[in-house]
């Protein structure tokens, strides 16, 4: 029987749970907030999660090396202050990262060198202190060789339940009713506390003790060929863990629509699955005679469970028993907006029950591979915890090329499915050494042969991602690192575009998007230059380009493919004048973030728009926030105007406070638009009318032209006011994306 766990052990778990909740605070939050420097693109958010994981293997390897050259005292004593340390950090990284490094020091990341190492320099004290934790954490508290798989067990798995719980509570909670800044000090608070709490718990602990005699022992563990090997190994792994959580989380992203609640929630069914694998694992492992055999099979397991996964998706009928109800929501246009409704069946069926399904073995079992190396590991007190940072070490240093090779490379040229075969096939190194040590007739030759028929029959992209798209024969699709876009079929004649499941658009052009194009357009006396962000079904920015005077339309677009797939769609049928948007030479299309290009760029511009964006999407609030108005006005010319969708009456509140002239356009069948600047608009219905009856425009816009009349002649002008704080959405509290009601 393993021996249980100390009432001194259990509160020192539990601080570390405290500790795994801050640094889940600090990530989701400081994401937020770098991802202004760079964009909201695949490439910046890389660079981030890069950088993270960088200072991260950093800290476990420099605490790994000075853990040993001390006391378990001194160990806990250091952790203390490695707590409290990154807790005073933690209070001015607001102030660092937004107020000085993207308000005063934009210049820093406007080149892709520049932005990944901006992202590393600022994240690497922090994520150093960090990692540095767990390897001075063992040092303090394992006692001997024998228990040690389970102590260490125990605090990684406690850490990554307190992660779990801060994956949700950040979003659902803190950002959403304090916004980024609160949601920081409450991880301050957290290490503030775990600091003075430890510091108080660093007395005397006492030193290894050889196993009582008398006592049921237990088994060493099987030779292997090194401490390298082991290294090797979770190096290896870290490698397939952080590639699979890629795929997987692209793969819900889709399912469920996502929304700004969506990431935390699908990353705490991870990080349970992790801390569960690592605490069950910690009390089987005291009495594990092969934990080479055990790692390898645990490793083996989790690839063929993630593809017979994939393969079900694809492969089940639209009837079978619980399925058909994603079929259906797959197939409908309307996402679930988490937040604004709270029906407990859909939560569980999108939030719990699918990424569960997708991972939580998996998960489990790569928890459980934690403590299994320990046990093929410690044989030291004194080294403990520099062997515990070693292989952190190593397998996070997997975890960065996992995200960079599997994130930015293979979606790009194999997809989803292209990339999970070539896991697959990486993946038979494990087997293979396990051939070679235990024969060809064990698991591992069976598992050789699961992984490679598995790599051989996995489904297509357009296999798998169909279902996920409704299902519907003709529809158009294409994925990249950024996104997966999709263009179903609706009626003969009539198409609708999604951005990861996710609802943007239709064809042909008409309705709001054909009206936020125009509008601005038809308003301003020469809209020679305009800038669009968003591309969408490419609507908006052909409106725009209804008068003869514009000579350059800039549009900005996040999502890849979306350019390639309207160039698909013109050339299977072409009656919404796809082929002569695309072929304009007025148009460019920048695979660029909007907001951060504006900011980069010297050009002024008559004329900005944004696509109609739902609120509630994902980093919408970059988009909807009084910091952004500010920014794209400064890109205006004197007399230049904006248009946005006034989707709520925050979206209206926050333009009314930056553009001192705003007009509300009625009649639209989606809410208002407004339309603002710097400069005095005149309100003169007669001549935008005229401009809209004019040969060329209405030879342009043809029969999309048919309700802007009516529209054009419902402007009023706002009056300007001062709103109250909590009716703006802000960069660093975007109340709207979170769906705070008041």
């Amino acid at each position: 029987m393993t021996a249980p766990l100390g009432f001194r052990l259990i509160g020192i778990g539990l601080l570390f749970a405290l500790s795994g909740f801050a640094a889940l605070a600090y990530q989701v939050s400081w994401q937020r907030i770098l991802v202004l420097h760079g964009g909201v693109g695949i490439y910046s958010v890389a660079m981030i999660v890069s950088g993270f994981l960088a200072g991260l293997g950093i800290g476990s390897h420099v605490g790994g090396t000075v853990s040993a050259r001390m006391t378990p005292r001194g160990a806990l004593r250091m952790f203390a202050l490695l707590e409290i340390s990154i807790g005073l950090f933690a209070a001015s990284s607001c102030w660092l990262y937004y107020d000085v490094l993207y308000l005063s020091a934009p210049g820093l990341y406007f080149t892709p060198l520049g932005a990944g190492l901006g992202h590393f320099l600022a994240l690497v004290v922090p994520t150093t202190l960090m990692g540095m934790t767990l390897p001075f954490l063992v040092r303090a508290t394992v006692e001997d060789a024998d228990s040690a798989s389970l102590t260490i067990g125990y605090l990684y798995g406690a850490n990554v339940v307190g992660a779990a719980i801060g994956a949700v509570l950040t979003p659902w909670v803190l950002i959403r009713l304090t916004g980024v800044r609160g949601a920081v000090l409450a991880g301050v608070c957290c290490n503030l506390a775990v600091g003075l709490a430890s510091l108080r718990l660093a007395r005397p602990v006492s030193e290894p003790t050889e196993p009582a005699t008398g006592g049921e022992q237990a088994p060493a563990p099987e030779p292997v060929s090194g401490f390298g090997t082991w290294l090797a190994l979770y190096a290896l792994g870290g490698f397939e863990a952080l590639s699979l959580q890629i795929v997987w989380f692209r793969i819900v992203d889709v399912a469920v629509k996502s929304t700004a609640f969506t990431f935390g929630s699908v990353l705490a069914v991870y990080l349970a699955g992790l801390a569960a694998g690592s605490l069950l694992g910690a009390r089987f492992t005291h009495r594990l005679k092969e934990p080479l055999r055990t790692y390898l099979s645990f490793q083996c397991a989790i690839l063929i469970y993630s593809a017979l996964a994939v393969v079900a998706i694809a492969a089940l009928p639209e009837n079978f028993p619980a399925f058909d109800w994603y079929r259906r929501y797959w197939g409908s246009f309307h996402a679930f907006r988490l937040g604004a409704t709270w029906d407990l069946g859909t939560i569980v069926r999108l939030y719990i029950v699918l990424p569960a399904t997708l991972y939580a073995v998996p998960t489990l079992l790569m928890g459980a591979a934690f403590p299994v190396l320990q046990r093929a590991v410690q044989d030291d007190p004194k080294t403990s915890g520099l062997k515990v940072g070693r292989l952190q070490a190593a397998n996070i240093a997997g975890n960065v090329a996992g995200s960079l090779v599997i994130g930015l490379v293979a979606l790009n040229y194999v997809g989803t499915t292209g990339s999970l075969r070539l896991l697959l096939l990486v993946g038979l190194a494990f087997a293979a050494l396990g051939i070679r040590r235990y024969g060809m007739r064990g698991r591992f030759g069976a598992a050789a042969l699961a992984l490679i028929l598995l790599a051989a029959f996995l489904p297509g992209q357009e296999r798998f991602w169909l279902p996920l798209h409704g299902g519907r024969e003709g529809t158009l699709l294409e994925e990249d690192a950024t996104s997966v876009i999709a263009v179903r079929p609706l009626t003969p004649g009539r198409w609708r575009m999604t951005v990861n499941g996710q609802s943007h658009s239709w064809l042909p052009f008409g309705g709001i998007h054909t009206v936020l194009g125009a509008l601005p357009a038809l308003i301003h006396h020469a809209p020679r230059d305009i800038a669009v962000i968003g591309l969408g079904s490419g609507d908006t920015a052909w409106a725009a380009g209804a008068r003869p005077e514009t000579r350059s339309i800039d549009v900005f677009e996040v999502a890849a493919p979306q350019p390639g797939l309207l160039r698909a769609l013109a050339a299977i049928d072409d009656p919404f004048r796809i082929r002569r948007f695309l072929a304009d030479e007025r148009v460019a299309i920048s695979i660029r973030d909007g907001r951060n290009e504006l900011r980069r760029s010297p050009k002024l511009y008559d004329v900005i728009e944004m696509d109609a964006l739902l609120p509630h999407h994902a980093f919408s609030g970059n988009l909807y926030s009084v910091e952004f108005f500010e920014e794209a006005g400064a890109r205006l010319k004197s007399s230049g105007v904006i248009c946005v969708w006034s989707a709520t009456p925050r979206v209206r509140a926050s333009f009314a406070r930056v553009f001192p002239h705003v007009l509300e356009f009625g009649n639209v069948n989606h809410g208002p638009i407004l339309v603002g600047g710097r400069s005095p608009i005149p309100l003169d219905p007669e001549t935008w009318v005229a401009r809209l009856r004019s040969r060329e425009v209405q030879r342009y816009l043809a029969h999309a032209a048919a309700d802007l009349e009516s529209i054009l002649r419902s402007a009023e002008p706002v009056v300007p006011g001062e709103p109250q704080e909590e009716m703006l959405n802000r960069d660093l509290f975007p109340r709207d994306e979170f769906v705070l009601s008041n």
